[in-house]
């Protein structure tokens, strides 16, 4: 029998076989893959939604609560809106590959060229629709993959692999193997996967909470770099100056899904207002079916509801003194994904906007807009809350790759295109 070893191994090793390949695809084979992956999402729908309904029945028996479901279901309803952003991203250019960057004194070329990385792999769990999303930005930046989910969503990733993303790129003439599946779901696989720094340099981890934060964890003791988050949850401050409609309006599709790590899980709001704006906004979460945790609380102000199974539906309420402590606040007490401030003044704005230090800071716009589709309108492989420099937030095609210097005798047209 193979081990978790043996298995991410191969896998590994048939993405690297492919790499060659999908670094010299033409526009043409990238544009016609994607709309291959986009043509059988739709004419594949029924198939598809057969293995997602087992993964569901399976899921839904062994006790998964709504809010992970909902991030496990697939209908044609999705596959088809997965479908049109296929679309979209088959007609988004490409930035160039070198950027002269200048003509020295000394009558050599300075130019900076962008090289796929060659190998990425992935890790996520109970959230088929990754595959899609992830394959898509490993094609669309010439990299190979290796993806791997766990077995609440195995046979959906397996039919998807099957039956879209490897005959779309077999079609477009490029490896099927170029993005690979790791076909066990078993925890060591995972492990694996962040332990192969020649063979897999990058690996995106997708999720939050404990697991991800122990491969990222692993994956640096073998040398493996990752992007990954491993806490997420929204925050939103409800300001002095705030539209109360507009504040309404953002709490409510700040909650329209639990089970996300951009939903609204802190709601301060600003303490002179407190008595007379918190009654309104806890019966309007209410009336959305979340339960708001008011002070004093017995949990951390940051608890990501999202991960607490049979509590998603609640949304961490509390005062904040002004727009700078409101920022402050969420700097100190969450994971800095994002936050989004409320006000008609913009002063406040400005100060929270300055204060706040996470990934994406917001004014008077729901934090659920911090998605790859949503925020750069191509879907993404995750979203990086590192404070180092890197790609940060919702990662995309355009930062899968490595910076190369190279030089040149000015009087050559190398890198002028």
């Amino acid at each position: 029998m193979s081990t978790p070893a043996d298995i991410v191994t191969d896998c590994g090793e048939r993405a690297a076989a492919a790499a060659p390949a999908m670094a010299a695809a033409n526009d043409a084979q990238i544009a016609t893959a994607l709309r291959g992956m986009a043509e059988l999402l739709v004419s594949k729908a029924p198939t598809l939604v057969v293995a997602n309904t087992a993964d569901l029945a399976a899921a839904q028996d062994a006790g998964m609560t709504g809010a992970l479901l909902d991030r496990l279901r697939l209908d044609e309803q999705r596959l088809a809106a997965m479908a049109e952003s296929l679309r979209v991203l088959a007609d988004v250019p490409v930035p160039p590959r070198d950027t002269v960057v200048e003509e020295r004194p000394d009558g050599l070329r300075l130019i900076e060229r962008r090289r796929p990385v060659g190998v990425i792999g992935a890790n996520f769990e109970a959230r088929p629709n990754v595959v899609v999303d992830v394959a898509s930005q490993l094609v669309k930046s010439r990299n190979a993959g290796v993806l791997r989910t766990g077995g609440a969503a195995l046979a959906s990733a397996s039919a998807l692999m099957a039956d879209v993303v490897g005959p779309a790129l077999a079609a477009a003439g490029l490896p099927a193997d170029a993005v690979t599946l790791v076909g066990d779901a078993s925890r060591e696989c995972a492990v694996e996967l962040v332990r192969r720094p020649g063979l897999i340099p990058l690996v995106i981890l997708r999720g939050s909470g404990e697991t991800t934060r122990s491969l990222g964890l692993e994956a640096a003791q073998h040398g493996v770099r990752t992007l990954a988050h491993a806490d997420g949850g929204g925050v939103l401050y409800v300001d002095r100056a705030a539209d109360p409609e507009l504040a309404a309006k953002l709490v409510t599709e700040s909650v329209d899904r639990l089970g996300v790590c951009n939903r609204l899980n802190l709601l301060l709001v600003d303490a002179p207002q407190w008595d007379t704006v918190t009654p309104i906004l806890v019966k309007l979460l209410a009336g959305a079916g979340v339960t708001a945790s008011l002070p004093p609380h017995e949990h951390a102000l940051g608890h990501e509801w999202a991960l607490d199974d049979g509590h998603e539906a609640t949304v961490t309420v509390a005062p904040a003194s002004g727009p700078a402590d409101a920022a402050a606040i969420a700097n100190r007490e969450t994971s800095g994904l994002a936050a989004t401030v409320v006000t008609a003044d913009e002063a406040a704005a400005r100060t929270f906007l300055d204060t706040y230090a996470g990934t994406g800071a917001f004014w008077n716009a729901t934090t659920r807009l911090l998605d790859g589709f949503k925020l750069r309108r191509v879907p993404e492989t995750g979203i990086n809350v590192d404070h180092v420099p890197g790609p940060r937030g919702p990662v995309v095609f355009t930062d899968l790759v490595l910076r190369q210097f190279v030089v040149v005798p000015a009087s050559t047209a190398v890198g002028l295109g």
